[in-house]
């Protein structure tokens, strides 16, 4: 029998975590003697301190409390691990329960309308028979769904927040558990954590650490799966592989299931994880191919693109006259095109799938240009859409064809939410032909939203650089696409700028064959370091001379490494922080775990978030989204809440959401992608040289408009230009449209046979 008790007092509550700290009342003389308040009170009942999550704080009702008590700041105190409502039986105490905020969806007006309803049964129906609910004017099919939702929630969430609390989650985590497990999740978890692997930011070793130090089972078999499913998940988030082997999926288990169990009788054995991961593909918790284990979905998503993008290459469209309308388009825009540049042009007119890819300086934007003024032409009655996968690059987009409502890729195919949960809209996407820049940038996923979302006979043209890094996300969609020998391919090679006016496109020409042989000069610099921390001063001085002359936002620090000394992007961002940001009196700032951000900051977007609205600069709203990798400034701080200014699209960020933002005055190479800048400082030293290579420096260099400044040791660049050493990721994309396109060629060859007999 638990303790029964009233709200009397809060004590403390964070609106982020929702941990509270309440002082309650109580008639229960059971309460330690140590944890009752020493003060007397007119109404004669106990006070004693309670701690948990979401614990209720209103005197609409009672609650039954279980928990321990524990010495705490309050002294001894009660911490809640689950607790019930107590609902005095009266007209009253109902409306009073259903008003008090502990149920979503139920408001003052809607809980006076139940109760005059059905009165004292009002409990009874909602519990029961929600559906009744319908009988009460006002209340529509979609508001009913909103209530028995919310309700259902709202008794899940209270439990699962109260389970997890050594796991230490935010409600917004809850929340994502909930979505995971329904309504049985509090069942499922208390019978094994070890489910919770099963959810993206709970890691196996996070969850396994806190199970030993509560002392469970490490025998459980849901302890297995929750390594498979991890080593699974952490190859795809950390390497881009959409699958892996299976012994190396049993090899990468065994081993977190075992290095730190140092009973012999606690260990797993070989034969104990391959049984558990055949009980896996058994029960379609994972997909084998060919002995290649996939997350069902990534499956799904590598499939249904590779059979999108056959189909796409082997349709057929109409025959158009291109060269009198491409002579009267050159003059038009007062340009001309190289053989190789009017190739690009014609392909894409006689293909419906079809890929341009070149470096810098080699003419890709005046290609789109010439694409785009023939098919509107050509078609001037049909819809032409342009995307790019981050808003920077579809910004950058808009500002070189001239065509301003291009889009982001989530945008334009209506997606909404974060990662893997983005929903999307159940429509087609209305255009005529799609054309998607920097497209090395799209990983698995992206790929198969546009591919899904695409009409039969629209046309979709790839751009992109095949020389830069993979996408940051999962898969090597471009490379892939272009290695499968299905989808044409025009390759601009050559570059029309001269080395005196601009020598970025040459360099990079020559670090992606391989060549040392760079054109130093004033916008190309190598000033020379010998070590991290001499490196880090020269790159801070540096960025306050090119920022003083270009401004804040036109210069960007791109380092190889994030955490990794004085020279990675991390010290750097602190240092500089404190030089072109320091604090001052009056000067807000915020702490949100161990992160500090401070009024005018540089940040940075770390993962796609759709649900962050922004507003204009009046506080109309705008589009939803912002996506990874996007920088803005710290607009605002107030209680709560951080507003940051993204090119003047405003967006507040709760303090849950802040550890998706980091600083941003120097960030990874790998996050640069899709960004351009006037000038980059790129520090280069030895003790980078694992992640030294030809592609990470190519894409860093590339991704200057005006200067490049390279700090640190020669050996060091020499080393990335020699090193072409591109790690293949784990995908099957290529291989699958191949096999595909043989099927389709000869199911086709098999019909016109029928068809001739």
């Amino acid at each position: 029998m638990g303790i029964v008790a009233a709200f009397d007092k809060v004590l403390f509550f964070n609106e982020a975590s929702k941990y509270c700290v309440l002082r309650l009342k109580t008639a229960d003389d059971m309460i330690p003697a140590d944890a009752k308040s020493p003060y007397r009170y007119s109404d004669h009942l106990i006070r004693f301190t309670a701690v948990g999550y979401d614990l209720p704080r209103t005197n609409a009702i009672q609650m039954e409390l279980d928990g321990v008590w524990q010495s705490g700041r309050y002294g001894c105190q009660l911490q809640v691990e689950h607790w019930q409502e107590i609902v005095p039986p009266t007209l009253e105490g109902i409306r009073g329960y259903l008003a008090s905020g502990l149920l979503k969806g139920i408001g003052q007006k809607t809980a006076d309308a139940i109760v005059q309803r059905f009165g004292i049964d009002a409990l009874n129906v909602l519990e029961h028979e929600p559906d009744r609910l319908l009988e009460i004017k006002g209340i529509t099919e979609e508001k009913l769904e909103d209530i028995k939702t919310g309700y259902a929630e709202s008794k899940v969430m209270r439990d699962l927040m109260t389970l997890l609390a050594p796991f230490k989650v935010t409600p917004a985590t809850a929340l994502k558990i909930y979505e995971h497990f329904g309504p049985d999740g509090v069942k499922l978890l208390r019978q094994s954590p070890y489910r919770l692997c099963q959810v993206s930011g709970f890691g196996f070793k996070r969850v396994d650490a806190i199970v030993q130090k509560s002392g469970g089972d490490l025998l459980d078999p849901m302890r297995v799966q929750g390594a498979l499913f991890y080593s699974l998940e952490r190859s795809r988030s950390e390497k881009g592989h959409l699958y892996l082997g299976a012994e190396e999926m049993i090899r990468n288990s065994l081993q977190l299931l075992n290095e730190k169990i140092p009973q012999l009788d606690q260990k797993f054995r070989h034969q104990q994880v391959e049984d558990a991961l055949e009980g896996m593909i058994l029960n379609n918790v994972v997909v084998s191919n060919k002995g290649n284990i996939y997350l069902p979905h990534v499956y799904t998503q590598e499939s249904e693109t590779a059979c999108k993008a056959v189909q796409m290459a082997l349709e057929v469209p109409e025959p158009v006259q291109l060269a009198p309308v491409m002579e009267r388009i050159k003059g038009r825009l007062g340009i001309s095109l190289s053989k190789k540049q009017s190739e690009g042009v014609e392909m894409v007119f006689r293909h419906n799938l079809s890929i341009i890819t070149g470096g810098p300086g080699t003419g890709k934007s005046t290609v789109l240009k010439a694409v785009i003024e023939a098919y509107r032409t050509l078609y001037p009655r049909k819809i032409i859409k342009l995307a790019a996968p981050t808003g920077k690059a579809s910004r950058r987009m808009a500002e070189t064809t001239g065509i301003m409502d291009a889009q982001t890729l989530h945008s334009l195919l209506g997606l909404h939410g974060g990662g893997d949960s983005w929903q999307k809209k159940k429509k087609d996407l209305i255009a005529d032909l799609v054309i998607v820049d920097e497209s090395s940038m799209m990983d698995m996923w992206l790929a198969w939203q546009l591919f899904q979302r695409l009409r039969p006979g629209t046309k979709l043209l790839l751009v992109g650089d095949a020389d830069q890094l993979e996408s940051v996300g999962a898969g090597d969609v471009f490379h892939e696409l272009i290695d499968s020998g299905i989808v044409p391919v025009t390759v601009l090679d050559e570059i029309f700028r001269q080395a005196k006016d601009s020598p970025i496109p040459h360099n990079a020409k020559y670090i992606n064959e391989g060549s040392t042989e760079l054109y130093f000069c004033r916008d190309f610099a190598f000033i020379q370091a010998d070590t991290q921390e001499e490196a880090a001063i020269l790159v801070r001085s540096l960025y306050k001379r090119e920022i003083a002359q270009s401004g804040i936002d036109q210069v960007q620090i791109l380092s190889p490494y994030r955490t990794r000394g004085a020279a990675s992007s991390d010290a750097l961002n602190e240092a500089i922080r404190e030089e072109v940001n320091p604090p001052l009196e009056g000067k807000p700032e915020v702490m949100f775990g161990g992160s500090m951000f401070r009024l005018d900051d540089r940040v940075m977007q770390m993962k796609n978030n759709g649900l962050i609205q922004f507003r204009d600069n009046t506080g109309k709203e705008l589009a939803s989204g912002v996506f990874n990798g996007e920088i803005g400034r710290v607009h605002d701080i107030q209680p709560g809440k951080v507003v940051v200014n993204f090119d003047d699209r405003y967006a507040a960020y709760s303090l849950d959401d802040l550890s998706e933002l980091t600083l941003s005055y120097a960030s990874t190479i790998h996050k640069a992608q899709g960004s351009e800048y006037d000038t980059v400082i790129i520090p280069l030293l030895m003790a980078h040289r694992i992640l030294l290579t030809r592609n990470l420096l190519y894409t860093a260099v590339t991704r200057a408009k005006r200067r490049v400044l390279l700090v640190g040791q020669k050996k060091a660049l020499y080393t990335a230009i020699h090193t072409n050493r591109q790690g293949k990721r784990k995908t099957l994309l290529a291989e699958r449209m191949r096999l595909y396109h043989q099927s389709r060629t000869m199911q086709a060859g098999e019909t016109k046979v029928k068809q001739a007999s």
